[in-house]
C-alpha cells in the first residue's frame, strides 16, 4: 500500500477472537512488514499503546475492561500520537459524534470492514479524519462539531493557569466569594480573572455571560482533558 512507510506497529483491540483474527489477516496481507498487537479487551489496548506507541489502533466500543471511547480519552489524555480507528456495530450518529469528539481520526462499521478498512487507514495515516460510507449523511455535522472543539481548545489554551482554575470553578457554579476562598485570593482578584476570561474568550461585558458560554460548551468541554 501507498502508506506502508509510514507504519511500523499496527494495534486491534476487539473481543470477538474470530472478528480479531479476520482483521488481522486483512491487515497483515496489506501491510506484509507491519507488526501486528493483538489485545483482548480495552485495558491491554491501552497499556499496549502507551508502551509500544503504535501508529494506528483500531478499537471496537464494546469491549470488558475499558470500552473503545474510554480509550480514546485516555490516550488523548496521555497525549499519545497513535491515531484510533473505531471499528464498531453502532452507527447512531451521537455515537460516532462521541467517539471524535473524544480523538477518534476514524470511524467504521464492522460490516463494511473489508472494503473501507484499508482506505480508513491510509486517510488516516495521513492525517486525515474518516466516517464510513454507511455514515456520510452525518459527516458535515461532524465537521462542523470537530471544527468547534479545535476552537474552544485553542480559546482554553489562551487562558493562564489562574485563570484556567478560575474557569474551572465557575463551571462547577461556584460563586466568585466560593472561589476567593478556595483559591485563597481576593474576591476581586476572581472578579478580575473571570473579566480577563470573557477577554480572552470574547465574551460580551455581561455578568452572566461566563456562565452561559460555559453552559453552551458543556458537552465540548467534557472531551478536552486540559479542562
Amino acid at each position: 500500500m501507498a502508506n506502508q512507510h509510514l507504519i511500523k506497529n499496527l494495534l486491534i483491540a476487539d473481543d470477538h477472537p474470530i472478528f480479531r483474527k479476520g482483521l488481522m489477516d486483512l491487515l497483515q496481507s496489506s501491510f506484509p512488514k507491519v507488526k501486528i498487537i493483538e489485545c483482548h479487551n480495552g485495558a491491554e489496548a491501552i497499556d499496549g499503546i502507551i508502551k509500544l506507541k503504535p501508529e494506528i489502533a483500531i478499537l471496537d466500543i464494546n469491549m470488558p475492561e475499558a470500552n473503545g471511547l474510554d480509550v480514546c480519552k485516555r490516550i488523548l489524555k496521555e497525549q499519545s500520537e497513535t491515531r484510533v480507528i473505531i471499528l464498531t456495530m453502532y452507527r447512531e450518529k451521537e455515537m460516532i459524534k462521541n467517539a471524535m469528539l473524544s480523538g477518534a481520526s476514524g470511524y467504521i462499521l464492522k460490516d463494511n470492514a473489508v472494503d473501507e478498512i484499508m482506505d480508513c487507514v491510509n486517510a488516516v495515516l495521513e492525517g486525515k479524519k474518516y466516517i464510513g460510507t454507511a455514515m456520510q449523511d452525518h459527516h458535515t455535522e461532524l465537521t462542523i462539531e470537530d471544527k468547534k472543539k479545535q476552537q474552544l481548545i485553542e480559546s482554553i489554551q489562551a487562558l493562564s493557569q489562574a485563570e484556567l482554575k478560575t474557569l474551572k470553578l465557575v463551571s462547577q457554579n461556584k460563586t466568585s466569594k466560593e472561589i476567593s476562598e478556595l483559591l485563597f485570593l481576593s474576591e476581586k482578584t476572581i472578579e478580575n480573572y473571570r473579566s480577563r476570561i470573557c477577554q480572552k474568550l470574547e465574551l460580551p461585558p455581561r455578568n452572566n455571560s461566563l456562565v452561559m458560554w460555559i453552559s453552551e460548551n458543556k458537552e465540548l468541554l467534557s472531551y478536552i482533558s486540559e479542562f
